[in-house]
């Protein structure tokens, strides 16, 4: 399980992170909100553990930002014990959960494997167009063969499939696989539309992403 910590105070951040790592977890530790809002865009966590007050960007805003762009990533929120405020806030702005500071280690273990425990039963196990099926944990995309996708390329299959057959134009992708990179353009999206439908024939489906004048969709045949 790969976990997020962002935590700017170092010897907090040096303690929790060697206490999870020691529960076996995977851990990713930054210590500011702008790398770890870069990192839950550029990789898939289990969960992420945000301080609520930390340097370039807080994790109230972190979280919100993540939740607009669609990420359903668990999310804990450390807050100090007087910040009633905050924590309504971030539950209000989709937190799944928050600990108070000062905290017991072992306690914060436990709702972290909570979340993730939660999280992953209401997971859709795998999601289906045509001949493919493409399988969240392991970034899969399956037909009469299988291969592993990227992030993006996994995002960006994720969104078509759940499209049900709609067109998604390339501004909507580009918003929704990319965010907020501001050197990525529509040429991104199309190349990565290129890798696609590569892979879906190396895996030997009948499925492709096809072009029209209203966007990109999903077709058979």
């Amino acid at each position: 399980m790969r976990i997020l910590l962002a935590e700017d105070t170092p010897d907090m951040n040096r303690v929790v992170t060697a206490y999870l790592t020691h529960e076996g977890f995977e851990v990713d530790s930054v210590f500011d909100g702008g790398e770890a809002l870069s990192r839950l865009r550029g990789c898939l966590y289990s969960a992420a553990v945000l301080d609520i007050m930390m340097p370039v960007m807080d994790g109230l805003e972190v979280l919100r930002r993540l939740r607009e762009s669609g990420d359903n990533t668990p999310i804990l929120l450390l807050t100090a014990m007087a910040e009633v405020d905050d924590r309504v806030a971030g539950l209000n702005a989709g937190a799944n959960d928050y600990l108070c500071k000062p905290f017991s280690l072992k306690e914060l273990g436990a709702r972290v494997r909570a979340m993730i425990r939660n999280s992953e039963s209401s997971r859709v196990t795998a999601l289906s167009f045509g001949d493919i099926r493409l399988l969240p944990d392991t970034l899969t995309l399956a037909a009469k063969n299988s291969v592993h996708l990227s992030l993006r390329e996994y995002e960006l299959l994720e969104h078509l499939i759940s499209s049900q057959g709609r067109a998604l134009d390339a501004g909507y992708l580009l918003q929704r696989v990319w965010r907020d990179e501001s050197e990525a353009g529509i040429d991104d999206v199309t190349l990565y539309i290129r890798y696609l439908n590569a892979k879906l024939e190396s895996v030997a489906s009948t499925v492709r992403v096809t072009e029209g004048e209203d966007g990109f969709r999903l077709t058979v045949g």
